[in-house]
């Protein structure tokens, strides 16, 4: 009897497991995009998006894993219904070059900021040095600043 009780055990928690495993079907339309209207599944009405969500749920009663539902997806329709580039091969420049992007306009961005301080120009009041100016110059300012004192 105990044997009994301990395989029944054994097979409730191997279902569990199972059943805890299987890839959840909104999580995988939301990562598959449809080939005719080129949104994800889960925002597609689109007959091939509604026959795509079928077979998504045929595979996952008949017991499969997300990989392998993707998979057979990427070859009946082609690596277009993957709704973000595999990070292999060619694809793999899809991740790589916005982050080097960003890396590269960090850089000169921080360049520039280091050659205008480095110019003088760094934000800070104005020292008060300069050229003095000539007998002529400063008769002017005196005439133009005189007009518009009140």
């Amino acid at each position: 009897m105990r044997r009994v009780a301990l395989v029944a055990v054994a097979a409730a928690l191997a279902l569990a497991a199972t059943a805890a495993a299987a890839p959840n079907p909104a999580d995988l339309e939301a990562e598959l995009v449809c080939p005719t209207c080129d949104t994800t599944l889960d925002q597609s009405n689109a007959p091939v998006a509604q026959r795509m969500k079928q077979i998504i749920r045929q595979h996952i009663a008949a017991g499969w894993t997300e990989a392998q539902i993707k998979a057979d997806l990427v070859d009946q329709f082609g690596p277009g219904v993957l709704a973000e580039p595999p990070k292999s091969g060619f694809d793999l420049t899809a991740w790589l070059i916005p982050g080097a992007a960003i890396l590269l306009a960090a850089i000169a961005i921080a360049l520039g900021l280091r050659r205008w301080r480095r110019a003088g120009r760094g934000g800070g009041p104005p020292s008060g040095e300069g050229e003095p100016l000539d007998s002529a110059d400063a008769e002017r300012l005196d005439a133009d600043l005189a007009r518009y004192d009140l």
